[in-house]
């Protein structure tokens, strides 16, 4: 059994996808019988309570300051490392790099030197991003197989869902944090507008800075839309939608493991390219809101009504996603190529 030290963040600036992808690698990590440790600099309080409820190790560390993690690894003894940031750079990678039989890098940007032993990043751009000389020699997990998804997503992607044509909801989620701030404007503008019968469900991080005013917004229409914070049920809430709208990162491979047909929302760069390759495999509209918050709300509305409306087009979407076969055992690889390199 190896001891693994996850070092990644959440807050509202930074959102909720990073903790949120490696709680998948964990789970895959523990079902082959390693010890994992949660490393934070940075956690909203309601991430910072499911990982005490699920059972996981939690560190608290100051700032960027590798003698900070140097210490816990030494201490705690510790086997391996999962980096998943924006922002350790290349000094801090290379610091901590002696102190682990391996390491291993969640990367979505191929922007500064990884000092890793495996490499993570399965955008459709990855093979031509420059890791031969960001991470030389490194082993190299990319593509749809080795998507991070949670266990509670795979096990409603392995059971039965109902037909499109019988599903009564849309599901509306920006991420746990919502940074453009999108999930106000939307819902004041899609709720009204819904077929009658049909349920907008409305998913916020607890510890969103805007989530008084989300709930608000919701209550004004109670009965059609159901807010969910902090759910546990996303598996059950995504297998459910007829049409889900939703900012890219990891919601997005979620949903097409699912295969519910959805409404991209870019509304950071690096969200661009999966967006565009879903667009072109032909398994999501897509809309660029990374300008105007008012014109972006106003497109994201008329685009999932308009949608929701053309029931032979959402079935083409989740058709097209299904070939894309997508299996839901990307954690399991990830976590087996760890366990290979630590074995080497």
């Amino acid at each position: 059994m190896a001891l693994i030290l996850i070092r990644a963040d959440a807050s509202p600036a930074k959102g909720t996808g990073h903790i949120m992808r490696c709680l998948a690698l964990a789970e895959a990590l523990r079902d082959q019988g390693d010890h994992v440790a949660f490393v934070t600099a940075e956690i909203t309080p309601s991430l910072a309570d499911r990982l005490t409820d699920d059972g996981w190790d939690h560190y608290a560390v100051t700032g960027d300051d590798p003698a900070a993690i140097q210490a816990l690894s030494s201490r705690l003894k510790a086997d391996a490392l999962v980096v998943d940031s924006y922002w350790l750079d290349a000094d801090w990678r290379a610091a901590v790099r002696p102190g682990f039989r391996a390491v291993l890098a969640l990367d979505d940007l191929a922007d500064r030197p990884l000092h890793a032993d495996l490499v993570w990043n399965p955008s459709p751009i990855a093979d031509t991003l420059p890791y031969d000389r960001l991470a030389p020699g490194a082993g190299l997990l990319f593509g749809d197989a080795y998507l991070l998804l949670r266990r509670e997503i795979a096990r409603a992607a392995s059971g039965p869902r109902l037909p499109l044509a019988d599903r009564d909801s849309i599901l509306l989620t920006f991420g746990g944090s919502d940074p453009a701030g999108l999930t106000v404007p939307v819902v004041k503008r899609l709720a009204p507008a819904l077929p009658a019968g049909i349920h907008l469900d409305v998913v916020a991080g607890g510890s969103n800075p805007s989530l008084d005013c989300i709930r608000a917004a919701c209550a004004r229409f109670a009965g059609q839309v159901r807010l969910h914070v902090d759910s546990r049920r996303m598996g059950a809430l995504m297998a459910g939608a007829g049409l889900a709208v939703t900012a890219g990162g990891g919601t997005v491979a979620e949903l097409a493991a699912l295969a519910v047909p959805s409404l991209l929302v870019v509304i950071a760069d690096n969200q661009a390219p999966a967006a565009a390759d879903a667009r072109a495999k032909g398994w999501a509209s897509v809309i660029d809101a990374r300008g105007d918050r008012t014109a972006a709300a106003d497109a994201v509305a008329a685009s999932a009504l308009s949608l929701w409306a053309d029931l032979p087009a959402r079935t083409t979407l989740s058709h097209r996603i299904s070939a894309g076969g997508i299996d839901g055992r990307g954690a399991q690889r990830v976590a087996a190529a760890l366990r290979v390199r630590l074995s080497a």
